[in-house]
């Protein structure tokens, strides 16, 4: 009976929604996304109103920050200028005083002279000599009247002097005291500045929260597409390898929303809400692009059709500046071969501090190997195609990979060494990321990229400290002063320099390889750098005056080289051998191998006397330091087996 009753209930609700009298469920859903968008609109547009209304608080509180600044650098400035005015009043006045003591010793005298000569003068009335002595008096009262207008020039000349040098005096006696008023106005109001800052930044957050909370139900209910997540992913894929800031085909770079609003010369890209005035819908649509290449399928066409329809909105909370690499959803990087058909060259090396584990370089991984007998020990992965430089921390429980996928993103990643997970992804760019190197106290950790930048990073916090653009190419290595105060860089642009790690500002440029320069370290005075490059040298120059000191030749372009705190270079080669040289006399002290293929790179760990060096053929040899003899080698490719050729 109960079935029944469901039945006829069931039936009458169908009736009822045939007729119109009953809601469709997918209507009532559409209603209730409505009403759910209308109630998030309504406490965005409240969170937006509260932010607004806390815009005048946080503006007379930077003001008020700002005028205190201004009070004390004022202040400085007011004590500079008097104890410059001091110093030269110092140096002019006792020269003036001088002058003025002469003007009056002479008019003093000439006065004397002047009421002797006026005595003579009167005692001459009536005599023969009336008229010379008459006129010996004017002339020395005439001496007089000169005399007074020296004096008194000389006088003009000190006042001025000695009223500037009172005022300069007290000023410079009593601005200590205004300074430190000053400064302790400034501390004081600290904690109110920052408490205004943080209430309006809690404003600022809740307003954009709301407004993500909105976005997500549009997007839910169809009205709206999320270009960070949607639409961004498909350009930087498919569309910045020809829309970007160095090729720009057509004048149109697409690594930012801000940059891809504003079209290129053919005017706008896309025209808000009208995807058919809209010239990039129209050449997706019609295959014109992406050009010499495969068309974006028809999902991805009409991805970015709704989003123009629905307003070519930017998700809230992003900024318009930013690459596209750096806003589209973080996604795990696939997986490499359980076993590899073939091997991959090997980019990096590199020991972990206590010898105990080698991190080879693999494809989409790092293999972390058994030096004593080439056992693999773990495998990390997530990590883009290509890893090229892999660095311990100096505890070896952690290790930062420097990775990417040619053409379309670089990566730095931080992992536990312990069981290979991910510990932070620090950033991402949309070219690869070719070396990455801790500061000697492994607070700071600096990245060389294929966008001709040098980043570098606070460890602790994951932020990023500076943002180097100075070179013309490719950046394909960085290393740090032993003191950490100073950077050097290798590029694809031919030259190396030397940066001041905290301002940034460069210091030196070494464009003695005439060939891009592939590798790079400081000796251990911190002074003279050594560089790598193409031009088959290792050299040495100083950051003084970026002069040559010497230098060391391979039979082959030299590719990663790694200084040691005794003076030492090891370098690998395109010459099939790795070396070491010393560096303060350019004296090969060793060669290893040849390897059967070009080697790429290079580690050394100093209590082990072990070498290891890493080839384009996939394989990776352990060397004995002291004799320069093979200990043994490995294929770095887990599971690879190699060929065997049948018997005949």
């Amino acid at each position: 009976m109960k079935c029944l009753a469901r039945l006829i209930v069931a039936g009458c609700l169908l009736t009822l929604t045939a007729s119109g009298l009953v809601a469709p469920a997918n209507v009532i859903a559409q209603e209730n996304l409505d009403a759910k968008i209308a109630e998030q609109q309504k406490l965005a547009d409240d969170a937006a109103a509260r932010r607004m209304a806390g815009e005048p608080a946080i503006q007379a509180a930077r003001a008020k920050g700002k005028e205190l600044s201004t009070a004390i650098t004022t202040l400085k400035i007011e004590q500079n200028k008097a104890e410059a005015t001091v110093k030269d009043g110092d140096a002019k006045l006792p020269m003036l005083q001088e002058a003025v003591k002469k003007a009056t010793d002479e008019r003093t005298k000439l006065e004397t002279e002047s009421a002797a000569a006026a005595k003579v003068a009167l005692d001459a009335k009536g005599k023969d000599t009336e008229q010379a002595e008459a006129d010996k008096s004017k002339a020395a009262a005439d001496k007089v009247v000169a005399a007074s207008k020296v004096l008194e020039d000389a006088l003009k000349a000190v006042q001025p002097i000695e009223t500037a040098l009172a005022a300069a005096r007290k000023v410079v006696a009593e601005q200590p005291a205004k300074i430190k008023a000053a400064e302790a106005a400034n501390v004081a109001f600290q904690p109110e500045l920052v408490a205004a800052e943080a209430t309006f930044a809690a404003l600022g957050k809740e307003a954009v929260a709301k407004q993500i909370d909105v976005e997500g139900t549009l997007v839910q209910a169809g009205k709206l597409v999320s270009f960070a997540k949607s639409v961004a992913p498909i350009f930087s894929q498919r569309c910045l390898a020809c829309h970007n800031a160095r090729t720009a085909k057509g004048r149109l770079n697409m690594e930012t929303f801000a940059n891809l609003m504003k079209g290129g010369e053919s005017g706008p890209s896309v025209v808000v809400a009208k995807p058919g005035e809209s010239l990039l819908q129209t050449m997706i649509e019609d295959h014109s692009m992406p050009k010499d290449a495969d068309p974006l399928t028809a999902e991805q066409i009409a991805v970015i059709k709704k989003w123009i329809e629905t307003g070519t909105r930017l998700d809230a909370g992003v900024a318009a500046t930013a690459q596209l690499i750096t806003i589209i959803p973080k996604l795990t990087q696939p997986a490499p071969p359980e076993s590899y058909r073939v091997p991959v060259p090997v980019m990096a090396v590199a020991f972990s501090p206590d010898g105990n584990l080698l991190a080879t370089s693999g494809y989409r991984e790092v293999i972390l190997w058994n030096p004593a007998d080439g056992q693999i020990v773990r495998r990390i992965t997530n990590i883009a195609e290509r890893p090229h430089d892999i660095e311990f921390t100096a505890d070896g429980t952690k290790l930062a990979v420097a990775a990417g996928t040619p053409g379309q993103m670089g990566e730095v990643k931080l992992f536990n060494v312990a069981d290979g997970a991910l510990i932070a992804d620090l950033f991402t760019t949309d070219d690869e990321v070719f070396a990455v190197a801790f500061s000697p106290d492994g607070t700071r950790l600096a990245a060389a990229c294929a966008d001709r930048s040098v980043r570098l990073f606070d460890v602790a916090s994951r932020q990023q400290q500076k943002l180097i653009e100075d070179h013309a190419d490719w950046v394909m290595d960085v290393a740090w002063s032993p003191d950490g105060k100073k950077i050097a860089t290798a590029s694809r642009d031919k030259t190396s320099k030397v940066f001041d790690s905290t301002t940034g500002e460069s210091q030196a440029t070494f464009n003695g390889h005439a060939q891009p320069v592939f590798g790079v370290g400081f000796l251990p005075d911190g002074a003279s750098v050594a560089t790598s490059a193409r031009d088959n040298k290792i050299r040495v120059w100083a950051v003084a005056d970026a002069k040559q000191a010497r230098e060391m030749a391979f039979g082959g372009e030299v590719f990663r080289i790694v200084t040691q705190p005794d003076g030492m270079v090891f370098g690998g080669s395109a010459d099939k051998t790795a070396r070491q040289f010393n560096l303060t006399n350019g004296q090969q002290v060793k060669q290893f191998g040849p390897h059967l293929d070009w080697v790429y790179a290079i580690a050394f760990h100093p209590a082990t006397k072990r070498v290891a060096s890493g080839s384009h053929d996939g394989e990776v040899r352990i060397w004995n330091a002291d004799d320069g003899k093979e200990l043994f080698k490995f294929t770095a490719a887990p599971g690879f087996k190699p060929q065997v050729a049948a018997a005949k």
